[in-house]
């Protein structure tokens, strides 16, 4: 049985694992920022698909921390390592807000995201080593 977490302590993102990730798996980290992943949206109050990179078998990326993705994601994925399958549920404060997303998301919605952590890159122009030596020069 899957223990759900509660990454926000508020209840605002919990994240239950469906598939563990091997023991040495990669994780997202200062040097590793950039995250490729497959994933799937619906609504919580009805399960409506909202959006999905099933259908065209397309990954979805972006790096973590730079509040290009709603604050669950920013929040969930870095907890992630590759190989991961996790169930993300976020309270609309961590999603699309009152605002939502019109029209596939509507105002104060609950989501849920299942999400497959593909891989996890350097940011583009920057190399593992670069970055590890800039750590290194700057300590």
């Amino acid at each position: 049985m899957s223990e759900t977490i509660d990454l926000t302590a508020d209840g605002g993102v919990l994240k239950t694992v469906i598939r563990r990730a091997k023991d040495d798996a990669t994780a997202p980290s200062d040097s590793l920022p950039v995250v490729d992943v497959h994933y799937e949206g619906t609504l919580a109050e009805n399960g409506e698909v909202f959006d999905t990179t099933h259908e065209d078998n397309s990954v979805f990326s972006f790096e973590i921390g730079e509040g290009t993705v709603i604050k669950a994601w920013d929040i969930a994925v870095k907890t992630m390592k590759v190989g991961e399958i996790a169930r993300i549920t976020c309270k609309p404060e961590y999603a699309y807000g009152a605002a939502g997303s019109p029209p596939e998301i509507p105002p104060d919605a609950n989501l849920i995201f299942e999400v497959e952590l593909v891989a996890c890159r350097p940011r583009k122009g920057s190399s593992v080593e670069s970055v590890s030596e800039e750590k290194a020069r700057l300590e």
